[in-house]
């Protein structure tokens, strides 16, 4: 299984559909680094922890097409989607990239997955929906935002996947361990 969370998928285009100057082209990177990761591990289903479309501005005719071709190159994995609060607004995908949509908590295993990342009683939470990023500081007085995975205690959360989306400084506490996304790595760091 892969699990990846807050694509929010033609963002851009909705933004674009306001009258806001904001770049093309983010939802073929998004598709491509995803693309990349099916190809590195292979798995069976991806899950999708909410807010794989933006809004319904955002099912443009284009993105529509591009999702069509992107669900033809991976027409055996079993896609669901964990409805998140992005998608009451954008709705389900259109039946033909054949996700199923559920509401939250999917369990899986071991794992409840989630978007909003709540405590779960039984199961260890995988959630999205805070788009954690970490500040990592200079000598230079500079500083850096990271996305970043948050693992705490029963829950991890994951960083939004979509490229055009904001980030959540969340700030260090004890038992809260920061994991950086920087290129296609993933280290611990020691905040």
């Amino acid at each position: 299984m892969l699990f990846v969370a807050d694509l929010h998928l033609g963002k851009a285009a909705s933004f674009r559909a306001l009258g806001q100057p904001v770049p093309h082209g983010t939802t073929a990177q998004n598709l491509a680094r995803l693309d990349r990761l099916l190809e590195q591990h292979q798995p069976r289903e991806l899950v999708v922890l909410g807010d794989f479309l933006h809004d319904a501005l955002a099912r443009t005719p284009q993105l529509l097409q591009s999702l069509q071709d992107w669900r033809e190159r991976h027409a055996d994995l079993r896609c669901t989607l964990v409805r998140g609060n992005h998608d009451s607004h954008a709705g389900d995908p259109p039946a033909a990239l054949r996700f199923e949509s559920v509401d939250e908590p999917y369990l899986s295993g071991p794992f409840a997955a989630c978007h909003h990342p709540r405590p779960h009683p039984t199961h260890f939470v995988l959630g999205g929906h805070l788009h954690p990023v970490c500040k990592l500081r200079g000598s230079a007085r500079d500083s850096l935002r990271l996305p970043c995975f948050v693992r705490e205690q029963g829950r991890l959360v994951l960083p939004a996947f979509g490229e055009f989306t904001g980030g959540w400084l969340m700030e260090p506490m004890p038992g809260r361990h920061f994991y950086g996304i920087g290129g296609e790595a993933v280290w611990p760091l020691p905040i």
